[in-house]
């Protein structure tokens, strides 16, 4: 089974199934797994604050969509970084929250 691993949550590991049918997103399977990540605007893209840092496995990751392709032209996205709202997972991810977009009650490694 795929896995996103979490690096600054103590490599918290979220394994998931895939459906091609109704692929979810990175958010959508963090949020089924009860794990709290910042998204102020409830995953829609509109924001940039569900941001994650991409370590290892962007190559199990959709092609970037539109509107992450906007926020990347703007700088809003490093080439690093992709929206957890937007992008879906094929296979193994290793990601890492930004230092701006951490939750305060949420205790995070380095």
């Amino acid at each position: 089974m795929p896995k996103i691993t979490i690096f600054n949550q103590g490599q918290k590991v979220v394994e998931y199934k895939l459906n091609n049918e109704a692929p979810m997103s990175i958010l959508a399977i963090l949020q089924e797994n009860n794990i709290d990540w910042m998204h102020a605007c409830g995953g829609k893209g509109k924001c940039t604050s569900c941001r994650c840092d991409v370590m290892e496995g962007e190559e199990n990751l959709a092609t970037r969509t539109e509107v992450e392709s906007n926020y990347l032209e703007v700088g809003r996205l490093l080439e690093t970084q992709r929206l957890t709202c937007q992008t879906m997972p094929s296979g193994n991810v290793l990601v890492s929250i930004p230092e701006k977009n951490k939750l305060s009650e949420v205790n995070y490694s380095n």
